[in-house]
């Protein structure tokens, strides 16, 4: 269990900064009008 946790663990942590990155670079890359947020009313 310990060998699994050693090497999910980190791959999980560095896919999760990979994902979170590649959102915050396709926000800076798509136009702006689809970085705003929907409106509510």
């Amino acid at each position: 269990m310990g060998f699994i946790k050693t090497k999910i663990l980190p791959f999980a942590i560095v896919a999760l900064f990979g994902i979170a990155f590649f959102a915050v670079s396709a926000r800076i890359w798509l136009p702006g009008d689809m970085m705003s947020p929907a409106p509510i009313n």
